[in-house]
């Protein structure tokens, strides 16, 4: 068994990163766009991992040959590449230090992960077989061990949708207008109370479907997963670790308060999922959260820590905009007047109709590669960052405004903008309507409700992980 690629590359050479649901969709662009924003950023001598999880063998397989081939096209044609290695450039030079391991994860099935979790820990991954003309480009790896992540994005996730309501479309195009509506939607059709039995062999234990997919099957993944994602021994010389969430431009819509804490009862469980996500990315750091998260993270607060440095993973928040997706059910005539409709909205003046799942990706991604000072210095971990885009489709990040937490949890003034800020990135573009502005009472509020929403987190668990 040839050893890893990696084993013998500095550990600041490498990179090693996981997305969730990554087989299509907002998935598959975040595995695109980083190979391309690593491999023009880097060192020429880096290599980067990327581990993306599906629900069975041959998604695997086809994300691993897709991203394969994305990035060989990328290697071919980016002018950026050529320019950095000079006359002497040869693509496969670069697509030699691109890894694409694949993991099975089903996220209603707490079994599956636990399974997961330890493959990556304790276990081996290898690259499934390619058969094509691919195989020249790359190295093979065959029960190769992950030392460690470097990052791990959040994105696997469902609607819980029926379709449209059509009796709403009218009166939320007429009241809230063709921006706000086609941001802030209020005629999506949904099912109330859809469960799923997390552990197959407890039927009778059950659990909100959306919210064991969307937010609690990461949320034990990345507990599982503490021990690659913990940084200690040799490892402190690197960044810390990263948790990324994904959450949704409309994860505060109509969820100020949510009807069952696992979205269970309420016909918006994927906003109230979401809000849910806001909250806890959002309060981790403030000291009311802090031993529920330290539980979370796995800080050890004995006399053990003292002897022995160790330091957690951080939390940060993100959201992918409006993406043209078949996560929502409509059939092939309406999926051609929904990108119509997203079009348009980019055109009038929408920051957050994004569009294409590549450029969905850039505010994940963004968090993913930027360097732990600039991150601090922006007090990532106090905002949520937003994948934007311009008329003509630039993507960029932006902040998203979190009802009861404001921009970055703080009261700004009336009018107050940040210094240096123009165009579609200034506040007020893309904030919704009847947003209310943030007060020091609501801020108190949002805090307590942080710390009964990780308290609770942790309760639920601590008792699932009894009964597997």
């Amino acid at each position: 068994m040839a050893p890893a690629p990696w084993e013998s590359i500095p550990n600041n050479e490498t990179y090693f990163m996981l997305v969730t649901g990554a087989n299509s969709g907002i998935g598959f662009g975040i595995g695109e766009r980083l190979m391309d924003e690593f491999l023009t950023t880097r060192s020429l001598h880096s290599h980067i991992v990327i581990i993306p999880t599906t629900r069975s063998a041959s998604k695997s397989e086809a994300t691993v040959r897709g991203l394969r081939k994305h990035a060989i096209q990328f290697a071919q044609r980016s002018k950026v590449l050529r320019a950095r290695s000079g006359g002497s450039y040869d693509p496969k030079d670069t697509t030699r230090r691109v890894h694409i391991l694949s993991i099975q994860l089903d996220l209603c099935n707490l079994l599956t992960i636990r399974d997961a979790a330890d493959r990556l820990v304790n276990g081996t991954l290898s690259t499934p077989p390619s058969g094509g003309a691919d195989d020249d480009f790359f190295v093979p790896l065959v029960d190769v061990r992950i030392p460690r992540l470097d990052a791990v994005i959040f994105n696997a996730g469902i609607g819980g949708w029926t379709g449209l309501a059509w009796s709403k479309i009218p009166s939320n195009f007429l009241f809230q207008g063709f921006i706000q509506a086609t941001t802030w939607p209020t005629f999506k059709a949904a099912r109330a109370g859809d469960m799923v039995a997390p552990l197959p062999g407890s039927p009778e234990k059950k659990m909100g479907e959306v919210f064991c997919a969307n937010l609690f099957g990461h949320y034990l993944f990345a507990h599982l997963l503490l021990p690659h994602l913990t940084r200690s021994g040799r490892d402190l010389e690197l960044e810390p670790a990263r948790i990324i969430w994904e959450s949704s431009v409309e994860g505060d819509w109509q969820c100020h308060v949510l009807d069952d804490f696992q979205g269970t009862k309420t016909p918006m469980a994927y906003e109230s999922s979401k809000r849910l996500t806001d909250v806890l990315c959002l309060t981790a750091g403030l000291p009311a959260a802090k031993p529920s998260v330290e539980s979370f993270l796995g800080v050890d607060t004995t006399g053990k820590a003292k002897r022995e440095k160790t330091v957690p993973p951080k939390i940060y928040l993100t959201h992918p905009g409006v993406v043209l997706t078949t996560l929502f059910p409509i059939n092939a005539f309406m999926f051609f007047w929904y990108r119509v409709v997203l079009y348009l909205a980019r055109w009038f003046g929408s920051p957050w109709h994004v569009i294409t799942a590549y450029n969905a990706a850039v505010a994940p991604v963004w968090v993913a590669l930027q360097g732990q000072d600039a991150l601090d210095a922006a007090h990532a971990e106090r905002s949520k960052w937003g994948s934007a885009s311009d008329r003509v489709g630039r993507a960029l990040v932006k902040k998203t405004e979190v009802e009861g937490w404001g921009w970055e949890g703080k009261v700004v003034k009336k009018g107050e903008e940040e210094e240096g800020v123009t165009g579609v990135l200034r506040r007020v573009v893309g904030r919704r309507g009847g947003a209310v502005d943030l007060t020091p009472e609501r801020l108190v509020e949002f805090e307590a409700v942080g710390a009964e929403c990780w308290k609770e987190m942790e309760r639920l668990r601590e008792e699932w992980e009894t009964r597997m």
